[in-house]
Formats: structure tokens, C-alpha cells, sequence
């Protein structure tokens, strides 16, 4: 049993939907709680009445401590990776309330097997925030400790100075900092000084996207494994297609690698060791192997076999790994924003020495942010990081500041006293959410070490074989986690008064036509044939609703235009075109409406539908 105990000032949460068949009877009404110790609990595999008995001592010891004797018992599947069944999860919830109220503790419960929205405030004081592991008596002798690299041991305790680089390269301490005009910096800044990574609400794209059939959670998988619905599988493929584009289109060759690799292979042993990331294991008849969580290995292993001069370098090589697996800590796998399996663009750039890197990471540099943009991200909607050395820093010190001036705003900067992983320098880009947590997006690194450890070698001007510098560059993040993004980004306009909506590229339904009565059909098949011969996405909500709920479905549906047919339309050929970015109502012919849409989504890939056009025919896999 894992428990997050929150000392809180007040909870307010409301069941929203069911997750499981077998979920508890609920009102879907708000509720709020005030001066409460709210226990996030997940129940796993092989817990039972003891250890919900032995939780709820402890628990009634704390609240002495703390003069309070009120709790409420919240189920959060997120803290575990090992839950137990939903049937035996659920017995030792109700043992647990039960106890606690022979025990004399004032006890609410949240419902079992329910999607609920909440928002807690928690106290200030030190004890405020606690973590608690409960084992079953008789298990004990059978857990292990979880085998992890050096490096994330390293990575928990690595101590770090933290600093803001301006635009203009001064380095000025982040306590000195007036963040004033800049409070995505301050939350971002907060966040990775603090290292607490674990989520304590329901983040706002997760509800999103379930309403929106993109995605959701696998209860038959292990969390972090995501379900991707049509429209889901749309976005994801989309985005998956343009990064690859770009990265060919920079020069990369595009290859493909195994998953899975032996521990034992003695570069891939040493690399673990210095890469912070913990790993799926398994066994193959005398083989221990890991499943893989960059393509950085598989590519090494490939570049070590390849015979190249200083005359291909920069040598570029490209992978959209389909899936990344990292074994994530429980209680920070939530909806898109940290997955134990992803998808992620890794390219790599071998380079002859430190000057020919230093070029190649400012082109890059620049690729990243064009890429981003064209995804639908400004720079306004991400903050930068840069984190090095301090020796790295003292004598590339320009070169460093040169980030920050082409980035134009002020930058978090980590500074090591010495290197704890592989590289010296990195930058990536962080999209801080509704909820103050940041994600990186795009990074790029200076790796001065795996060269040697994969023996990678090149021919230079003399004909001598020396060791190539390599930079390890993610163009967009996970693909996972641009969707996470553009949701959470929706919602905080939303927020403001804006239209949620996703680009106009990205949009399962670029166009829905509206007829308003049967007479209609026809016309607005034709329509639609029209459009989809420009490779626009269009369908047809010819259900027997009424006009208003078939407009205002469309709105909930992100549609960007929404176009409604009538007897005036038929005989005018002019159309009502409900454009969502603006809120207006445009009039206009049908080609005019096809060549602003080909304008927007110019050069960019193309997926069919992945629905049948008409709303009448499509299943529900939400809700």
C-alpha cells in the first residue's frame, strides 16, 4: 500500500466518471472537505486487512502529533505500478475506513472506481507533505529493491547552483532575479530546484483528453501505457510524420533498432551506469535484457560497425523510437505529461571536434524552436534551460550566453561543479502546465564520453582514427508529450477567454457540415466530396438532433469550421462559415473556404479521416 498523506487547509472533489465496471454508487455533485488529512491511497497486489489496519495506526499517530482527527480516504491508482485487483482493492479500502472509525478518527471516503476532479490545499508546515509504503508482513522478505544506475542515484542527490542567463549574458543568481515579468520562469524555476515531480491533482488535459477521444489510460496495462483512440492515433501520426520530415530534411539518415538489449554487453552495461533513467527488465533463457529508453545505444552500436571520414561530418543519424521505455516513478506517471512508454525522436550528430559541435548545436538550437512553432508552440509558451559544467561554462562562456541571446528572454541556467552524467552541456525546452509542473520538450547535449565507451571512430585529414564528439538531440520531446502540451495550452486559453482548439492541422475534423434537415443530404455530401478532394478533413453531423446541440457539439468537439446548410445556402452557394479561432460567422463559397484551410495547413502531412464521415455511424468510445 502506497499512501501520500497531505496535511490540508481544504479538499474539494467531484466524481466525474466511472472507470471500472465495478465502481461505488456516486453523486456527481462537489464536495469539500476543510482541516483534513487527506490520504492518497493506492492499494497493490498482495495487500490485505492487516496492512490496512497497520496504515490506519500509523496514520492515527500522526494526527496526535498534529491535533487532528479527520481524514479522508481518497483511492489514487497513480502512486503504484502493482495494484491489486479492483475487487480486493476495494476490500481493503472499506477495512480501512472501518478501522479508522473504531478507532475513533472522524473518516470520509472518496468513491472506488471513479475519474474525479479535485483540488486540495495543503498546509505549509514540514510535515505537511508525507509519503508512506505499507507491506504485507509476510512479503517482506521478498521485496528487492529496485536495481537503478549510478546516474539516477546521482541525478537524487546532485546538488546544483541555479542562476537566470539573461539575453544579454549576464548570470545572475535566481534569488536575486525580479521575475516580476516573468512568472512561467519563476514556476519553472521553483519546479526543477525543488525535484518534486509527483502529482498531486488530476491535471486538466487528462479529462480533455478522454472527452476528446484522443487517449486514455490502459487498466490492462502498467500505468504509463496509453490507449490511443482513432483521433488520437491521427495526432499522434501527424506529428510523428512532420518531425520525421524535418529531420531528413536537416540532413539525418533515418534508421531503425532493436528494443530490447543485453545488460551484459559491456559498453551498454557502462552506458546504464551514467544514464539517468530507470529500466524494464526481462529474461531470456540465460540473458538478462532491458528494454530500451533512447535509441541512443542502438545507434552507437550501429555507428561503431560504420566506416566514416571527417568528410561525412557532421554524421547525422535519426530514429522516431516507437516505444521509448522508462520505468518512471509511480506517483509521477500521470496522463501524457510522464509515461513509462513514448514515442521519441532521437537524433544524433557525430562531429569532429568542439568547435564543429559548437556550430552544429546553434543550427539545432534554431531547428528546434522552427519546429515547435510549426507544431503550434511560440516561445512564449515554453521557457529554456541550459545546465553544464562550471569548467565547461569559465571557458565557453560565450557560447553559452549566445543561447540565451538567440532564445531573446531569460533562461534558467544549472550549473554542476563537476559532470555527474555523460555530458557537459544541455539545453532543453520546458512547457510549464496548469498545475506550476514543467515537461521538457526539445533538448539537445554535448557528449564527451560514449565514444570512447562504444569505440565510435573516424578517419581525419591525416588518415588518423580519433574520437568523435556526439550530440544527443530530441527535436520535439516525446510525441506523447506535445499532445499533453497543446491540451494543457488549450485549457490555460480557455482560461482567458479563448476557444480551446487544437491547430487547424492537427484537428481530426478540419470542416463539419451541418445540414439542417434531411432535404439537405445530398447537397452536403457533394459539399463534402469537394473538400476531401483537397485533402481536408470533413464529415457530416446528420443526426436527428436538433441544429443548436449539433452546433454546439461541434464546439465541444474543437471543430475549427462549422458550417450549417440550408434552402438559402442550396440556392445562394454562399455559405455561414462559424470559424472558431475568431468566433465570427464568415460568408463565403465553398473553394474560398478550401483555399484559406490549404493556406493554414501548407506543408504540412496529411492523414485521411480516421472516422467514417458521418456522425450517425461512428461508435462512442468515451463516456
Amino acid at each position: 500500500m502506497r499512501i501520500l498523506q497531505l496535511h490540508s487547509n481544504f479538499i474539494e472533489y467531484k466524481p466525474i466518471q466511472k472507470e471500472i465496471a465495478m465502481a461505488e454508487k456516486a453523486e456527481k455533485k462537489m464536495n469539500r472537505l476543510e482541516e483534513i488529512v487527506v490520504l492518497f491511497t493506492a492499494i497493490e497486489e498482495g495487500d490485505n486487512i492487516s496492512v490496512a489496519q497497520k496504515a490506519i495506526d500509523e496514520v492515527k499517530a500522526f494526527l496526535e502529533k498534529l491535533k487532528v482527527n479527520r481524514i479522508l480516504i481518497y483511492p489514487y491508482a497513480h502512486l503504484s505500478s502493482n495494484l491489486a485487483k479492483p475487487s480486493e482493492a476495494l476490500q481493503v479500502v472499506r477495512a480501512m475506513e472501518l478501522y479508522a472509525k473504531e478507532k475513533r478518527i472522524e473518516t470520509y471516503r472518496a468513491p472506488f472506481g471513479w475519474n474525479k476532479q479535485f483540488t486540495v490545499s495543503i498546509k505549509g508546515h514540514p510535515l505537511a507533505e508525507q509519503s508512506r509504503v505499507f507491506l504485507p508482513t509476510e512479503a517482506k522478505k521478498e521485496v528487492k529493491e529496485e536495481k537503478v544506475s549510478e546516474a539516477v542515484e546521482a541525478e537524487e542527490k546532485l546538488e546544483s547552483s541555479w542562476y537566470i542567463l539573461q539575453p544579454d549574458g549576464k548570470l545572475i543568481s535566481v534569488k536575486d532575479f525580479n521575475f516580476n515579468k516573468q512568472k512561467d520562469l519563476e514556476r519553472f524555476a521553483k519546479y526543477e530546484s525543488s525535484k518534486v515531480r509527483a502529482s498531486q491533482q488530476m491535471p486538466p488535459h487528462v479529462p480533455l483528453m478522454k472527452r476528446l477521444e484522443i487517449a486514455d489510460y490502459e487498466l490492462g496495462s502498467d500505468p504509463g501505457n496509453i490507449r490511443w483512440y482513432p483521433k488520437g492515433r491521427l495526432i499522434k501520426s501527424l506529428l510523428e510524420q512532420y518531425v520525421t520530415a524535418k529531420m531528413i530534411e536537416y540532413g539525418a539518415m533515418e534508421v531503425e533498432t532493436p528494443v530490447m538489449y543485453d545488460f551484459q554487453h559491456p559498453s551498454l552495461a557502462d552506458y546504464i551506469s551514467r544514464f539517468p533513467a530507470r529500466q524494464y527488465l526481462l529474461k531470456s533463457e540465460d540473458k538478462q535484457l532491458f528494454l530500451r529508453f533512447a535509441a541512443c545505444f542502438g545507434q552507437f552500436l550501429m555507428v561503431h560497425d560504420t566506416q566514416f571520414s571527417y568528410k561525412n561530418m557532421p554524421l547525422k543519424v535519426y530514429e522516431l523510437t516507437r516505444y521509448s521505455f522508462r520505468r518512471e516513478k509511480s506517483g509521477e506517471v500521470v496522463g501524457l505529461r510522464r509515461l513509462r512508454a513514448f514515442t521519441m525522436p532521437d537524433c544524433h550528430a557525430f562531429c569532429t571536434d568542439l568547435e564543429q559541435a559548437k556550430k552544429e548545436f546553434i543550427i539545432r538550437f534554431k531547428l528546434c524552436i522552427q519546429i515547435l512553432g510549426e507544431i503550434g508552440l511560440s516561445k512564449q509558451d515554453y521557457e529554456a534551460a541550459v545546465r553544464f559544467t562550471k569548467d565547461f561554462y569559465e571557458e565557453n562562456r560565450q557560447f553559452i550566453n549566445s543561447l540565451a541571446k538567440i532564445f531573446d528572454k531569460p533562461v534558467l541556467a544549472e550549473m554542476w561543479s563537476e559532470p555527474f552524467f555523460y555530458f557537459r552541456l544541455k539545453w532543453d525546452f520546458n512547457f510549464v502546465d496548469n498545475q506550476n509542473k514543467a515537461a521538457a520538450l526539445s533538448t539537445d547535449q554535448i557528449d564527451f564520453e560514449n565514444a570512447k565507451r562504444y569505440d565510435i571512430k573516424y578517419v581525419d585529414e591525416k588518415g588518423e582514427k580519433l574520437f568523435p564528439l556526439i550530440l544527443h538531440c530530441s527535436p520535439s520531446g516525446a510525441i506523447e508529450r506535445c499532445v499533453y502540451t497543446l491540451l494543457e495550452k488549450a485549457y490555460k486559453e480557455q482560461q482567458t477567454g479563448k476557444p480551446p482548439m487544437l491547430p487547424t492541422w492537427l484537428s481530426p475534423t478540419q470542416i463539419r457540415i451541418i445540414p439542417m434537415s434531411d432535404k439537405f443530404h445530398e447537397y452536403v455530401e457533394k459539399l463534402a466530396d469537394t473538400t476531401e478532394k483537397h485533402c481536408i478533413r470533413v464529415d457530416i453531423d446528420e443526426r436527428p438532433l436538433t441544429l443548436q446541440k449539433r452546433v454546439r457539439e461541434a464546439e465541444m468537439d474543437w471543430v475549427p469550421y462549422v458550417i450549417v446548410v440550408g434552402q438559402r445556402e442550396v440556392e445562394s452557394g454562399v455559405l455561414p462559415i462559424r470559424d472558431r479561432k475568431t468566433g465570427k460567422i464568415l460568408k463565403m463559397k465553398l473553394e474560398e473556404l478550401i483555399a484559406d484551410v490549404e493556406e493554414i495547413v501548407k506543408e504540412k502531412p496529411f492523414k485521411p479521416l480516421p472516422l467514417p464521415r458521418q456522425l450517425s455511424k461512428r461508435p462512442q468510445f468515451y463516456g
